[in-house]
């Protein structure tokens, strides 16, 4: 990757004489990174193509189709959101606008990842109405997957399963209960929180469902067995259920995710950043699975009645996010590929995207630190 100018000198020097940095200063070093990184990543993609990662030296790009187009939109307006920075904003657009024709095409569950990171970002922070009917045209598809005899929103429309449900799907609810039907997202929510999770509050990846809404079968594909758990996976279900508690207020919804957040706490390794899969002590970490557990659990931090739970979340999510700004994970200015974060795992079994930057992770990552500076 060719490098490009450096807007701040040393962004990754360490703090001198040893002392810690504040999360002030350590979100200020971040920020100044990413409105970099970012834009840059930008200026390599055409109209069609967003970035996916970044391998061999090579910016890997995919269609706009492709479920993680929402994120370097929605990563750019969390820049603006925190710098100000004008050309930072005219990128967001540029590349949230790519995605306006998403609702006139076939469209599978991440249509919410897709719209809410991207035209929710742009008009909570601008108040542009023109976002608006895209935005409810997209909760109007998502709510055109869900099955009333099954309660639930299909995830993939594909021949290797009947009727497929992954835990990610909960991520997506925001779209309905912002913009379109939000009894839709409480029956998927509740439905997925009595079939989906184990006795210990550990999720599986997917479950398989007969037209009467009976289970046909439960598996973890992206995770390293049927009965393992996915570190990803967790973590949508920590967020999902944290930002379901969020939207409707019902208590049902915040002691799944205080439940959740109960479970992984004391697995999580001492820096805070899972393993790709929690069976899987010693191989691959995934900061992607780091960075939405730290926004979850800094958000849960300020919505469960546990005092103790509360600020074991807050200590975890300062954790992830210091270890996530280290150098270990934070890639200096003018490598990556315009990424931020390093050290993430896709799909270990499909051998895709393995300990590799992915615009997810920087997403979270960044939404985290303006959660805990919030």
């Amino acid at each position: 990757m060719k490098r490009f100018p450096v807007l701040a000198v040393a962004l990754m020097a360490a703090v001198a004489c040893g002392k810690q940095e504040s999360m002030p200063q350590l979100t200020e070093r971040v920020f100044k990174l990413a409105s970099v990184q970012l834009p840059w990543q930008s200026s390599q993609l055409d109209d069609t193509h967003i970035g996916r990662t970044f391998e061999g030296d090579t910016l890997v790009t995919t269609g706009i189709t492709y479920w993680v187009s929402g994120f370097l939109p929605g990563s750019l307006w969390l820049t603006y959101e925190y710098t100000g920075d004008e050309a930072v904003k005219q990128a967001a657009w540029k590349e949230t606008r790519k995605l306006q024709n998403l609702v006139s095409r076939k469209t599978h569950h991440d249509i919410g990842f897709q719209l809410m990171c991207s035209y929710g970002n742009a008009y909570r922070l601008t108040g542009d109405t023109t976002c608006l009917s895209i935005l409810r045209a997209g909760a109007d598809k998502l709510a055109g997957r869900f099955d009333t005899n099954i309660g639930l929103i299909k995830s993939w429309d594909n021949d290797k399963w009947n009727y497929p449900v992954i835990i990610d799907n909960m991520m997506n609810l925001e779209l309905l209960t912002e913009y379109g039907d939000k009894d839709v997202a409480i029956a998927h929510a509740r439905k997925t929180a009595v079939e989906h999770f184990r006795d210990d509050y550990t999720t599986f990846h997917l479950v398989d469902y007969a037209a009467d809404g009976s289970v046909i079968k439960k598996q973890t594909v992206q995770g390293a067995e049927d009965g393992s758990a996915w570190a990803r996976g967790q973590a949508w279900g920590l967020y999902g259920y944290t930002m379901m508690a969020r939207e409707t207020g019902l208590p049902e919804f915040r002691e799944q995710a205080e439940k959740i957040a109960g479970m992984l706490l004391p697995r999580l390794p001492e820096d805070g950043i899972p393993y790709w899969d929690f069976s899987r002590v010693g191989e691959e970490r995934d900061a992607s699975a780091g960075a939405i557990m730290a926004s979850a659990f800094i958000e849960l931090a300020g919505l469960t009645r546990d005092s103790v739970l509360s600020k074991e979340c807050r200590q975890m999510a300062e954790k992830q996010l210091r270890t996530l700004a280290s150098p270990e994970y934070l890639a200096e200015a003018g490598t990556n590929g315009g990424f931020l974060l390093k050290h993430s795992v896709g799909h270990k079994p499909g051998n895709s995207e393995v300990d590799v930057p992915v615009t997810y992770a920087d997403y979270y990552f960044l939404e985290a630190l303006l959660r805990y500076r919030n």
